[in-house]
């Protein structure tokens, strides 16, 4: 409490005893702090006529025609995105199908979903393993290339190129392997 007095006493004196500096250089900052404004009504119809002629002026984006689709979409940015949307989407579908299962009468407890998936034939379930084991791999394998971009390295045009390349055929590689031999 007396601290707080304390400060709230040397505070008024402060200001109402300003220093030289301050009253020295009063109509110096004043005189570079101000601005003339000139403002007027405006009816809602003159508004939205001023701010279609503003959006005029303004410069367009550019358009994703300008972009190189060897670096930006089959590079694997976007197929990044294509493939961490696909798992989680599917995950938090199987989710949510596995609780209202009970509701709904459907049996997706673990021994029903192995005993249909045994019955499958055997290029049937490589072909669902490989379905989900390529997304797997390729989002883990893309993620370690990005986190090296974050690091500031492999950004030559050359580097980016050939790293997707290789990105592209070590996930075929890890895919079929997790689909096929696991």
């Amino acid at each position: 409490m007396i601290a707080h007095r304390v400060g709230t006493t040397a505070l008024r004196r402060v200001a109402g005893q300003p220093t030289t500096f301050f009253t020295a250089n009063l109509a110096r900052i004043s005189a570079t702090q101000t601005r003339q404004v000139a403002t007027q009504k405006l009816t809602q119809d003159d508004a939205t006529n001023l701010l279609a002629q503003q959006r005029l002026q303004r410069p367009v984006s550019p358009h994703l025609d300008i972009y190189d689709k060897k670096q930006t979409w089959f590079g694997g940015s976007i197929w990044q995105r294509f493939t961490g949307s696909a798992l989680s989407g599917g995950l938090y579908a199987f989710g949510a199908a596995y609780l209202a299962a009970p509701l709904l009468g459907w049996h997706l407890e673990s021994a029903s979903i192995a005993a249909a998936f045994g019955a499958l034939p055997f290029a049937v379930k490589g072909g669902l393993k490989f379905a989900l084991a390529w997304p797997f791999a390729f989002h883990a394998l893309n993620g370690v290339r990005h986190l090296v971009f974050d690091l500031g390295y492999g950004f030559a045009k050359r580097t980016v190129i050939k790293t997707g390349w290789y990105l592209w055929g070590a996930s075929a590689v890890a895919g079929s392997y997790l689909a096929f031999f696991l």
